[in-house]
This record gives structure tokens, sequence and C-alpha cells, in this order.
């Protein structure tokens, strides 16, 4: 019997998103800051990551909180919905939905990171002059699963040290070293793992790098279709 890949929600920033809809980031490092069952001996380590970095593979993939290779991640992103839906969180729109005969959850979805807009269209009672105004932001960890677009496949989990990133890697998490994407001088070498520290540092605060924590790797492919489709 084929078992039904585990899905988890996994939040992005918006640089990060535009680079997963690139296809050029195919990698994350979330740091490993929480206690891991070790999951054939029962054993709680905490953090675990130093415990596990000298276990078998099989080991590694299946102690990850974020999912084992075939697993699915769905992203996570700042979004909105119409301003006549301000007062309704997602969770309450998706019971609307049901309640209303749907088979699923929609509404009108205008995301952040590119602005895109999926069934954008009129909500309310009707007439209405023009398309619908977009309503308040909606920070990512607010996103139900029925209004993510992308979803990842696990390929790949493994645990190291930050610092450990090589350039292949650094290129494979969607930092870009174009001149016009960094403030350092036009005369200075700036490498993918520089632009990436630049990067680490912007989402986990100045000095995180230097802290040098441990981290899951996560590599995946993109799937084609969200969640919902």
């Amino acid at each position: 019997m084929t078992t039904k890949p585990r899905e988890r929600g996994i939040l992005f920033s918006a640089p990060m998103v535009r680079a997963l809809l690139a296809g050029t980031k195919t990698q994350t490092r979330r740091i490993a800051d929480r206690a891991v069952r070790h999951p054939d001996l029962g054993n709680l380590y905490d953090p675990g990551a130093l415990i596990l970095e000298h276990e078998p593979q099989h080991v590694i993939e299946r102690a990850c909180p974020l999912g084992r290779p075939g697993d699915r991640l769905w992203v996570r992103e700042a979004w909105r919905m119409p301003a006549d839906l301000d007062g309704y969180s997602g969770g309450r729109v998706a019971e609307m939905c049901i309640d209303a005969g749907y088979r699923l959850p929609w509404a009108p979805i205008q995301y952040e990171a590119d602005g895109a807009q999926e069934s954008w269209r009129h909500t309310g009672t009707p007439p209405h002059d023009g398309p619908p105004r977009p309503g308040r932001y909606r920070h990512a960890r607010f996103m139900p699963r029925w209004a993510s677009r992308l979803m990842l496949e696990i390929t790949g989990v493994r645990v190291e040290r930050l610092q450990d990133i090589s350039g292949a890697d650094a290129v494979a998490e969607g930092v870009s070293v174009h001149p016009d994407h960094h403030t350092k001088p036009s005369t200075s070498i700036y490498s993918p793992v520089q632009a990436y520290r630049d990067l680490w540092e912007i989402i986990n605060g100045a000095g995180s790098w230097d802290a040098n924590p441990w981290v899951w790797v996560v590599e995946f492919r993109r799937l084609e279709g969200g969640p919902g489709s």
C-alpha cells in the first residue's frame, strides 16, 4: 500500500518566494533549535542536531522536523484578500465557502511577493464598479493551506553548521550576486556565500551568522500546481 506523503506548511520571505517562482531556490536552511527524539532509541536530545550529525542518513531523515524525502511542504507567504473580506480570517472564509456549497475553500488572493492575483473577481453583493480593492496585509504565518500557490517535495535532508555552506549550496538557496542586488563596493569580490550571509542576517538578525548554529538543510523540488489545485 502506498503511503500518502505528509504535508507541512513552511514560511518564506518575499525574496525567497520570488526565487522559488524563478526556479533558482532548491534548498532552505532552518535553525535546529528544537529538541529531537531519536526515531529508533526514543531518546530526546536538546538540541538534537549535534547528536544526529553522526547518525546514519535514514535516522537523520526520520528525525527531521520538516519532513523526510518524499514529504511535501506547502508555502506560506504574505497575502491579501479583497477589502470586503478584511473582517474575516482565512479559516472563516473557508467555512463560509463550504457553507455556501463550494467543494473547496476559495477566495480572490493577491500575493505580496510579486503582486500576482488568483481568482481575482468580485465578492459580496453586486453591482460593483471595477475590480475588487486589495484588503489588509496578511502575514505569511496566517496563510491557510487552501490559499497557498506553491508546493515543494523534499528530496533530501541533512544537518550541518550554518557556516559550512558551500558556494554551490548558497546559489541553491536562491541568492543573487549581481552588483545591483547588494550594497558592497563594485570593486569588491562578492561571493554567493557572502550574499547568503547577508540574507541570513536580514532574516535572523545581526550577529546570527557568527553564532554559527546547527541547521537543518532541506533540499526540494517544486511541484506543478499549488496545494489547492
